[in-house]
């Protein structure tokens, strides 16, 4: 419901003043009055009004004073001024009109005049102010969509919106929730009062000025927090833990991603924010609105790159072990000993192979002989250095690269994954193993390595050598 126009009169003839307040308020105005100009520029800082009736013949201050002081001032210059004088017309009018007053009354007026002059100049008063809301209306649109241009992710763009809105609104806080779709939780995915949260998870039962309006895809506003029924099971909560909560005024505006998922909106007002009002729920809307597009960019972009990843991943892994493949790690051989030779770097290669395999998968089954291939790959991931590349090459054969890392350093690698397999316990508790590894060694700078595949040779002989050596040993 729109609220009554506010109506300020400064006139020092208290008589008429208690009039205008009994005709006007009849009318359906709310009046105020004041019998000197004195501290006007406060009066009007401390309450809103539409329209102001000023009397040139102050006691005080001349009323052309009081007149010129509010139409300077950045804050109150677009109020409608209705100037009341006794003075001629002629006199009075042109210097007051010349000062930026909307209208003059000559005193005595007929009151029939002067109701049509004031329901005259509130009309125009809301237009400008409907026109100038509509223009930063569009502004800020526009401004918020200009910074979604270049998001490439929906955390970019949520973290946009909530810098954007709170910013437009002049409000303490703006967040955008995601729903976990279990019926208790909810992520925020951005907030503007901190703008490092990306995944912090809430009880929506207790934000119920959340969970319903995502339930039900309905706006939701609510200008007093302190007495509104639908807080006062969470006000007690708040009591109980003791808490101070300053909100004033909460807003939520309900959207679904694409996906289906429901998300909100949620902006609050605190200390001397201005409580929000439904121009504020529906400059939300729209913006929410006119970034879906922009959102959706970002989520089919964020799907593309997972599948892209997740078929690299699925072209470059060993389907059992989750290892690089003999393919993936031949490029990366490739690249890394082009790297240590233009560098003047060394690099070690490690070739290793579970003894007596075959004899385990012959007693155990292969099922059995899987699950010891995988648990060996764990034991080699957690000796694995960041800069290490792991790989299958195939049957129980795996190998290591070891960058930046010489002969000694790979013998003390071998030496501790020899270790390590020695006292590890594999297979099943029902069915428990215990297994060895052969390793051979190959390290580069070395006369017999002049490219990749020779220094793989190289490696695969050394293992053939600890092999025919004894095994659960290495070579090099």
């Amino acid at each position: 419901m729109t609220s009554a126009p506010h109506i300020l009169v400064v006139d020092d003839d208290e008589t008429l003043n208690r009039s205008l307040v009994s005709i006007l308020g009849y009318e359906g105005y709310r009046l105020s009055s004041r019998t000197s100009a004195a501290d006007l520029i406060e009066t009007l800082d401390r309450d809103r009004v539409d329209l102001l009736i000023l009397d040139l013949g102050l006691p005080d201050m001349d009323g052309l004073s009081a007149l010129e002081r509010v139409k300077r001032h950045p804050a109150h210059c677009d109020i409608p001024i209705l100037v009341l004088s006794g003075a001629p017309a002629s006199d009075a009018s042109a210097e007051a009109i010349g000062l930026g007053a909307a209208d003059f009354v000559a005193k005595p007026f007929r009151l029939k005049d002067l109701l049509a002059r004031i329901d005259s100049h509130l009309k125009t008063g809301r237009a400008l102010v409907e026109a100038r809301e509509r223009a930063s209306t569009e502004g800020t649109l526009n401004e918020i969509l200009e910074s979604l241009a270049a998001a490439t992710s929906p955390a970019e763009v949520y973290q946009a919106l909530v810098r954007r809105l709170s910013a437009g609104l002049r409000i303490s806080r703006c967040s955008i929730v995601l729903d976990d779709e279990n019926g208790e939780t909810g992520t925020v995915v951005a907030a503007s009062e901190s703008p490092a949260l990306r995944h912090l998870t809430i009880e929506l039962r207790r934000y119920p000025e959340l969970l319903g309006p995502m339930v039900t895809q309905s706006r939701l506003l609510i200008t007093d927090v302190g007495n509104d029924p639908l807080f006062a099971s969470v006000r007690e909560l708040w009591r109980i833990e003791g808490r101070l909560v300053p909100t004033t005024s909460v807003g939520t505006v309900p959207f679904r991603i694409q996906t289906g998922r429901a998300g909100a909106c949620f902006i609050r007002t605190a200390g001397n924010d201005p409580v929000l009002t439904p121009a504020d729920l529906e400059l939300v809307e729209r913006v929410i609105r006119a970034a879906t597009p922009a959102l959706d960019r970002t989520y089919d972009y964020e799907t593309a790159i997972r599948r892209q990843d997740e078929m690299r991943q699925l072209a470059e892994t060993d389907p059992l072990t989750g290892l690089f493949n003999r393919r993936a790690f031949g490029e990366r051989l490739e690249r890394d000993l082009a790297s240590a030779s233009r560098s003047n770097t060394v690099l070690s290669c490690l070739m290793l192979d579970i003894d007596h395999f075959k004899s385990l998968n012959d007693t155990y089954g292969h099922s059995l002989g899987d699950r010891v291939l995988t648990q060996l790959a764990d034991l080699l991931r957690r000796e694995q250095r960041a800069m290490d590349i792991l790989a299958r090459l195939g049957g129980e054969e795996f190998v290591v690269l070891l960058p930046e890392t010489g002969v000694r350093g790979a013998r003390i690698y071998a030496e501790r994954i020899l270790r390590k397999v020695n006292g590890a316990m594999m297979g099943t508790a029902e069915n428990p193993v215990q297994i060895t590894v052969s390793i051979g060694l190959a390290t580069f700078p070395d006369e017999r390595v002049t490219d990749p595949d020779s220094l793989l040779r190289l490696a695969d002989l050394n293992l053939l050598r600890a092999k025919a050596d004894g095994r659960n040993r290495y070579r090099d």
